[in-house]
C-alpha cells in the first residue's frame, strides 16, 4: 500500500522536485548550506545577533555585521576572521534613515547583492509600569525595535528580487507571548513584529521572499544580566517558566541558518519559539 501511495506522490513534478531537493540537500555539508548567499544581520556584534552572523559565515554565508559603535564591529569582525570566516562590518544605528540605506548599499557593493537579512537590533531604556510609560520612551522603543525592521525589509526587498528571491529573519521574543513584568512597551514591540511578518508574507511570497520570526526565551546575554545576577530571582523565573537551564546564544544560530537555507523553502510567515519549553503559546 505505502510503498504504491508513495510511487503515485514521486509521479507529481512537485513532489519529483520537492524529493531531488531533500537528496541533493543531505548530500551536501553544511558549508555549502548558504554557499556565497550573502547575509545583513544588524546588532551582530554581541550576544544573539554574533552567534546569528557567526553560524551564516560558517554555513557558507559573506556576513556583513552592524553595529552603532565602531569599537565593537572591529573587534567582532577580527575575531571571526581568525576563524577563517567571509565577514565584514559597518557601523550602523537602525533608528538613522541614512545608516541603514549606507548599510544596504555598502552589501551590495561589496558582494553584488543580498540573500539574506537578520533583523536584531532592539532597545529597552525603561523599567516600571506601563501606565507612566512617557511618550518619548513609547517612541524609541518603537521606532527602533518595530519602525526600523519594516524599513530595512522595504530596502532589501529589491536587491533580493534581483537574486531570485530571499529570506528575512526578524528577531523577536518568548515577550511577545508572555510579557515580562516591568517591561510594557519592550513586550509589545515585540509582539508587533509577529504581527509586521504576517503583513509582509502576502507581498514577499509573490517575490519569492520568505519571512520568518525567531521568539527566544531566557538567553545569556546582557539583556538577562540583571535578572541572572540575583540567583533567589533566577531560580524563580526559572520555575516559572519551567525551564531547566538558560540558553546561550548559539542555542538560536542553527535554526535561523536553517530558516535562510533551501530546507525552509516551504517556511514562511512563521515564529520559531527557542525558549527551552517555556510556554509560549496554546
Amino acid at each position: 500500500m505505502f510503498p504504491r501511495a508513495f510511487s503515485s506522490f514521486a509521479a507529481i513534478p512537485q513532489a519529483r522536485q520537492a524529493m531531488s531537493r531533500f537528496v541533493r540537500m543531505n548530500a551536501t555539508d553544511s558549508k555549502s548550506r548558504l554557499a556565497n548567499k550573502v547575509a545583513v544581520v544588524t546588532a551582530s556584534t554581541e550576544g544573539i545577533g554574533f552567534a546569528i552572523a557567526r553560524r551564516l559565515a560558517q554555513d557558507g554565508a559573506h556576513v556583513v555585521l552592524s553595529s552603532r559603535k565602531k569599537a565593537n564591529v572591529d573587534r567582532a569582525v577580527a575575531e571571526l576572521q581568525t576563524e577563517n570566516l567571509s565577514v565584514s562590518g559597518l557601523v550602523c544605528h537602525v533608528g538613522k534613515a541614512e545608516d541603514r540605506k549606507r548599510l544596504i548599499e555598502t552589501a551590495v557593493e561589496r558582494h553584488g547583492g543580498i540573500d539574506i537579512l537578520v533583523s536584531n537590533a532592539a532597545v529597552n531604556p525603561y523599567f516600571g509600569s506601563i501606565l507612566d510609560t512617557p511618550g518619548e520612551v513609547w517612541d524609541k522603543i518603537l521606532d527602533i525595535n518595530v519602525k526600523a525592521a519594516a524599513m530595512l525589509v522595504q530596502s532589501v526587498v529589491p536587491h533580493m528580487e534581483k537574486r531570485g528571491g530571499g529570506a528575512i529573519v526578524l528577531v523577536s521574543s518568548i515577550a511577545a507571548y508572555s510579557p515580562f513584568p516591568g517591561l510594557g512597551p519592550y513586550n509589545v514591540s515585540k509582539t508587533a513584529l509577529l504581527g509586521l511578518v504576517r503583513n509582509f508574507v502576502p507581498e514577499l511570497s509573490s517575490r519569492k521572499i520568505r519571512i520568518n520570526c525567531l521568539a527566544p526565551g531566557l538567553i545569556e546575554t546582557k539583556f538577562s544580566l540583571a535578572l541572572r545576577e540575583d540567583e533567589a530571582t533566577l531560580e524563580k523565573t526559572m520555575e516559572s517558566l519551567r525551564i531547566q537551564r538558560i540558553g546561550v546564544p548559539s542555542d538560536c544560530s542553527g535554526i535561523v541558518s536553517f530558516l535562510c537555507s533551501p530546507d525552509a523553502d516551504y517556511i514562511t510567515g512563521e515564529t520559531i519559539v527557542v525558549a527551552g519549553g517555556a510556554p509560549s503559546r496554546l
